[in-house]
């Protein structure tokens, strides 16, 4: 899960992809960046982690870290928030597979709309709670194919 600071939106999809990994026992390893690396070591932004307290799902444990072109020999699957980010880390992919491994996150639940995942971090509590639901979704269909293949 990539987004530009990983204190927002990426910690938030780690944190539900995490959880439902977890309940249904699948070995799977889920983790989080940002691309700019600017909170390096900084929790998930309070108000991210009040929002997901609110249904239920603790994040406050995250830590920021920077995505780096290790994270394609890591990962079958990287899901960006937005196209920048899309953009930041494909400038970072060495082949064509890495490049395949990286997709719009929204992609997954409107295919074909790259549709980005809003940064709440300079709105209000709604834009938080816009974030959970839209990532709800997306890592809801990361499980449904996880467990349909």
């Amino acid at each position: 899960m990539v987004c530009l600071g990983n204190i927002c939106r990426s910690p938030l999809a780690d944190g539900l992809l995490r959880d439902k990994v977890q309940k249904l026992n699948l070995p799977v390893i889920v983790d989080s960046a940002g691309t700019s690396g600017l909170h390096a070591g900084d929790k998930p932004d309070h108000r991210m982690i009040k929002t997901a307290s609110q249904f239920g799902l603790d994040i406050s444990d995250l830590r920021s870290r920077k995505f780096t072109e290790q994270d394609f020999d890591i990962f079958d699957s990287i899901f960006v928030m937005d196209k920048d980010n899309l953009h930041n880390v494909s400038k970072l992919a060495r082949n064509n597979v890495d490049l395949q491994k990286v997709t719009l996150i929204l992609d997954l639940i409107e295919p074909g709309k790259n549709l980005e995942v809003p940064d709440p971090y300079y709105g209000g509590d709604e834009g938080f709670k816009e974030v959970y639901s839209l990532l709800d979704r997306a890592t809801d269909q990361i499980i449904h194919t996880l467990t349909h293949k």
